[in-house]
């Protein structure tokens, strides 16, 4: 196909969704939904314009798949406003490791006595399927950084941290395919793979994320230099923390979630006072760019204005890259050799894995019965398990065990799509009704 005639679909698709987004927003139906029939549409299933092909393309897949979740796990670390010692904390790292390893072992327990895929292949799935997605469950996530809400900031911190947290697993699975080195008796796997590849990247993510905000504020305070380009330096921070990460052999994703988390956190203790989100916006919008480069100098407010001009880039970014991944998981599904995927394997991820590792998880939290249900619906799987899966494509899978996985996670990720999509909104909304009703007893 010609460019001149993607670029109309891809133009039309754009205007499209801008036209439509505050309609979307009051209807029980995603974009994600959207992009998805457009991937179809454009496939051999309907206009035959792109024939994608899981193992054919799984490099450009898994970089795709890759970029978008970084920006995604950047934006929620800079959405996670509280410190590290707030309590909040517990719910996402209960969410991240415990639920998430009872995840991995539950799946495989399928796999192996169901599924009839080898052990590797198994505890691989697992680690596919575990992770939540944090680039489709921004409507479920945290709105504002200063937002309080115990359900959402659970679901942002347990995107931000389960996307690197399920790292070790795969390379577990790799591993026991015979992929990957696990030493005896899988010592260097939980030496390297586990202990030092997640501390040293949740370490390296936190420290240049400090230390890179502490050089911009110092030369936007005492010099009023470096103003302006806030994309280039949520890009290029991005880039820093997930490069040196990886050049440590370290997990990029953690360090791209932490670099948020400690951007965010540099501006609360180097801010002189609160601003409003609204007067946020009014500078950022300034068409004479004389108002945001005065925040931008402001020994009070430069650490406020540095942050979110960098969260409004990275989100935009965001959807953007979701567009493009989307659209591409739904033109990957004419490729899909349907009859390696177990149908019931899905209803039991989504409807007894996932609130069973969130019940367990959260064993004993100071959380209410109706947001633990709510957290075990919204266990949204999407790009973050397409990257994982492209991943060990890539690794050499062998090509019965590839197919199936394929199978399996693109129809977990598809249903994923539709099931929660069709049901954020009215959730959503009847969760906030209840919050509201509560806050007004309260006064």
């Amino acid at each position: 196909m010609n460019f001149a005639l993607w670029s109309v679909i891809v133009g039309l698709l754009l205007v499209l969704m801008a036209l439509a987004s505050t309609v979307l927003k009051r209807l029980p139906l995603s974009t994600a939904m959207l992009y998805v029939l457009v991937g179809i549409a454009v496939s051999p299933i309907g206009l035959a314009l792109v024939r994608a092909e899981p193992r054919a393309h799984a490099v450009i897949l898994e970089r795709m798949a890759e970029v978008v979740v970084l920006l995604s796990l950047f934006t929620a670390g800079l959405k996670l406003s509280p410190g590290l010692t707030d309590r909040r904390w517990r719910l996402p790292v209960r969410l991240a490791v415990n639920s998430m390893v009872l995840t991995v072992a539950l799946i495989s327990i399928v796999g192996w006595f169901f599924l009839d895929l080898p052990l590797g292949a198994c505890v691989l799935l697992g680690a596919i399927l575990a992770p939540t997605d944090p680039v489709l469950a921004s409507d479920v996530q945290l709105q504002q950084p200063g937002d309080t809400d115990r359900l959402r900031f659970a679901l942002t911190g347990e995107g931000g941290l389960n996307d690197g947290t399920a790292f070790p697993f795969v390379m577990l699975g790799l591993g026991l395919l015979g992929l990957h080195e696990l030493g005896s008796f899988g010592w260097r796997w939980l030496a390297v793979d586990v202990v030092w590849a997640t501390a040293a990247g949740l370490a390296t993510g936190w420290v240049l994320g400090m230390v890179v905000g502490r050089l911009v504020l110092h030369l936007r305070r005492e010099h009023k230099e470096a103003v302006g380009l806030d994309d280039f330096l949520a890009l290029g921070l991005i880039g820093l923390a997930y490069g040196c990460a990886l050049l440590l052999h370290a997990y990029g994703f953690l360090a791209v979630f932490a670099a948020g988390v400690a951007l965010r956190r540099l501006e609360q203790r180097e801010s002189g006072g609160p601003v409003s989100a609204g007067k946020v916006e009014e500078v950022l919008l300034d068409p004479d760019r004389s108002l945001a480069e005065n925040a931008a100098v402001h020994p009070e407010h430069a650490p406020t204005f540095m942050t979110q001009a960098v969260l409004g880039f990275v989100q935009q970014a965001e959807r953007i890259g979701e567009v493009v991944v989307v659209i591409a998981i739904g033109a990957l599904l004419w490729a899909v050799d349907w009859h390696s995927a177990a149908w019931w394997f899905v209803p039991l991820l989504l409807l007894a894995i996932r609130p069973l590792s969130v019940r367990a998880g959260l064993a004993g939290a100071s959380v209410s019965s109706g947001q633990r249900w709510l957290i075990g619906w919204f266990g949204i799987r999407g790009v973050g398990s397409v990257y994982y899966l492209m991943y060990a494509v890539n690794h050499g899978l062998d090509a019965a065990v590839a197919n199936q996985l394929v199978a399996l996670t693109l129809a977990v990720v598809v249903t994923s799509i539709v099931v929660h999509g069709t049901s954020v909104t009215p959730i959503m909304a009847a969760y906030e009704r209840t919050l509201r009703r509560g806050r007004r007893r309260r006064g």
